[in-house]
């Protein structure tokens, strides 16, 4: 998958460069609102056409908009906060696009996401095959790849070389089948170092900025894109005046143009001012109303505990027996990893637990929660409810 940006590009470098894999380069047409997603199909083509590899354009544009977009409208709509670059990945560069790569062909797809991925041989015996039958209640354990009737073949994801710009976040979706047939060459190497392998490959998208925020909007703003989707409907600004006793008391501060264009520890963007900054804590769909604390260190904003579903383990082993274990976890990417307990409840349906040891804040419905082992392995992830 090449993007237009330098990530991509080296990583389709450094796979040409290993002379083992005749090298396919991608672009997705996806949805977008600005039209930069031109310059980059074209930044892309000329990465491809300087490696000397063919190129292609995949057209996803209808499937982008539907699985997507229209996904994080309506989770906004319903009051949550939907990430929609989890979905991508999900959806559309590790489902229609992956598919389709394997379809025409393809033995691997690769990315230019920082994260590591490990692969391993581990004989198995009977507690691992006790293992294998609790992991049965969860998706991922059909992936579960035996080569014979005494090992099982384990790819593992693990946080990138680069913690500052790790993506792993964004992958907790991934099974082992999708695992299997991928890629993702600069893993193991820093920023700067993959800037550096650009400029001296002659790579013209070795000084290309970042993109932020959401891929598809560019420059355009959330919130005026979801008012092209939800309407502007006035309701009360509350802030909260006591600190953690029984019975809280509101006062009303202002006004705002409706809950679903805010999202829990929201700074920026309200239209009030006060001595210290104000964050949101809560949001009441209902009744189209908006509790923000004052500071970001009020017991509000924190939660000792979350729920999780459509919950997903990368390695149906990471699934010990007593359905309990502690975790490294993040609820916000870029978050620092916080310890955690992480109980879960197998059924056909999996609803998973994680219980802080310390309070986390900024706890938002609908975003990902995703966990790591001490080492780094992203274990999985779920949607916080």
């Amino acid at each position: 998958m090449m993007s237009g940006g330098v990530d991509s590009s080296v990583a389709a470098y450094l796979l040409k460069k290993q002379k083992k894999y005749d090298v396919i380069g991608a672009f997705i047409k996806g949805y977008n609102v600005d039209g930069c997603q031109e310059k980059d199909a074209e930044d892309a083509r000329r990465a491809a056409e300087y490696l000397k590899i063919p190129f292609y354009v995949i057209d996803l544009e209808e499937d982008y908009k539907k699985l997507v977009v229209d996904y994080m409208v309506d989770g906004y709509k319903r009051g949550i906060t939907p990430n929609p670059d989890v979905m991508c990945n999900k959806e559309i560069k590790f489902g229609l696009f992956f598919k389709k790569a394997l379809e025409l062909g393809g033995d691997y797809v690769a990315t230019g996401h920082y994260v590591r991925k490990r692969d391993s041989k581990l004989r198995i015996h009977s507690n691992l095959r006790t293992q294998f039958k609790i992991a049965k209640a969860f998706k991922s354990a059909k992936d579960i790849f035996v080569d014979s009737d005494k090992f099982v073949v384990s790819h593992r994801l693990y946080q990138a070389k680069d913690l500052s710009k790790d993506q792993s976040y964004f992958l907790w979706t991934l099974t082992q089948e999708q695992l299997k047939h991928c890629l993702f060459p600069i893993g193991g190497y820093l920023k700067s170092e993959v800037r550096e392998i650009a400029r001296k490959a002659g790579l013209s998208t070795a000084e290309r900025k970042e993109s932020q925020g959401i891929c598809f909007l560019g420059m355009v703003s959330l919130k005026d894109f979801l008012k092209q989707y939800l309407p502007v409907k006035n309701g009360d600004v509350l802030l909260v005046l006591n600190n953690g006793e029984e019975k809280i008391v509101y006062k009303k501060i202002g006004t705002h143009d409706g809950v679903w264009f805010y999202t829990v520890g929201q700074r920026h963007g309200l239209g009030i001012a006060g001595k210290k900054p104000y964050y949101i804590a809560e949001k009441d769909i209902k009744k189209n109303i908006l509790i923000v604390t004052e500071g970001k260190e009020n017991p509000l904003l924190y939660k000792n505990e979350i729920n999780l579903t459509q919950v997903n383990f990368i390695n149906p082993q990471s699934i010990i027996n007593n359905k309990q274990q502690r975790v490294y976890a993040r609820v916000r990417y870029r978050q620092a990893l916080a310890k955690a307990k992480l109980i879960c409840r197998l059924s056909l349906v999996v609803g998973c637990k994680l219980i802080f040891e310390e309070p986390v804040k900024f706890v938002a419905p609908g975003q990902s929660a995703v966990f790591y082992n001490k080492r780094g392995e992203l274990l999985g992830g779920g949607i916080i409810v």
